[in-house]
């Protein structure tokens, strides 16, 4: 299954730490391109989200680069929505935000969300996700199989059409746990104001995390090889820095996260 080459999958790791991308073994993320040392828009989910859905993705501000620095020149630009970039060029777009811009061209829009942020249930929650065509709430976090496969059957459906896709993946949120990892659901390593010091697990299941959904999303990144793919995280974990742990502070490690992306030709 190979997607129209002017389909867009964007991916969020949520609270995956840039040093964390970078240790894991996760060949298929890596194959996108450069990774880049990035500044999120905000320290938790909903405000990270709601900016990227309106064109500031997470970027690096010291360089003069289409994307990797969207003040620069933005991937998706709503036509009359804040600076426009010293360099046009993305997708340019109407509307109140990137999923309902791209479904006035015409694109099916595909969203699926892991973490509570993402619920429609909430007033949150439809917020973020009432543009779309089409969403799916895993309702919980280490929800990545049937967010999969939810999307497979979605995208058999959409023959040649183009498709915006924004996946959030919750295996590396807190608790880091996936479906069948050795250690128990329950034991969160990473609590506000702990006064243990579990910096390792922290690291070892948040990697371990990332590099089970590498793999398993192999598939996808295949469908979408020919488009357009931005990976990258909402925030940051902090795992003992400054006596903080978890995320929802401003903080350097809760606002640096890995930005990986490649652009389709026909952009």
């Amino acid at each position: 299954m190979k997607m129209n080459p002017k389909s867009v999958l964007l991916l969020t790791l949520d609270s995956c730490r840039y040093d964390t991308f970078l240790s894991a073994n996760i060949p298929h993320f890596r194959a996108l391109g450069p990774v880049y040392r990035a500044q999120a828009p905000s320290y938790f989910t909903y405000a990270s989200h709601a900016a990227m859905f309106v064109g500031f993705t997470p970027g690096v501000a010291e360089l003069r680069e289409p994307v990797a620095n969207p003040k620069f020149s933005k991937l998706f630009r709503l036509g009359k929505v804040g600076f426009p970039g010293l360099n046009p060029g993305g997708f340019v777009l109407s509307g109140r935000s990137v999923p309902e811009g791209f479904r006035r061209l015409d694109y099916l829009t595909l969203g699926s969300g892991a973490v509570r942020w993402f619920d429609p249930a909430t007033p949150t929650g439809r917020s973020l996700t009432s543009d779309f065509d089409e969403f799916f709430y895993a309702g919980r976090n280490w929800g990545l199989a049937p967010q999969l496969e939810w999307l497979k059957a979605r995208l058999s459906e959409a023959a040649w059409r183009p498709v915006f896709l924004f996946l959030n993946i919750g295996e590396t949120h807190v608790p880091y746990f996936h479906e069948g990892a050795t250690w128990s659901a329950e034991d969160n390593p990473c609590i506000p104001f702990q006064s243990v010091d579990r910096r390792d697990d922290c690291m070892t299941r948040q990697r371990a995390c990332l590099e089970y959904v590498d793999r398993n999303c192999a598939w996808l990144l295949d469908a979408f090889s020919e488009a357009t793919v931005m990976v990258t995280a909402d925030h940051g974990d902090c795992w003992g820095e400054d006596g903080l742990w978890e995320h929802g502070i401003s903080h350097e490690m809760t606002l640096t996260v890995p930005l990986v992306f490649r652009v389709a030709k026909q952009l």
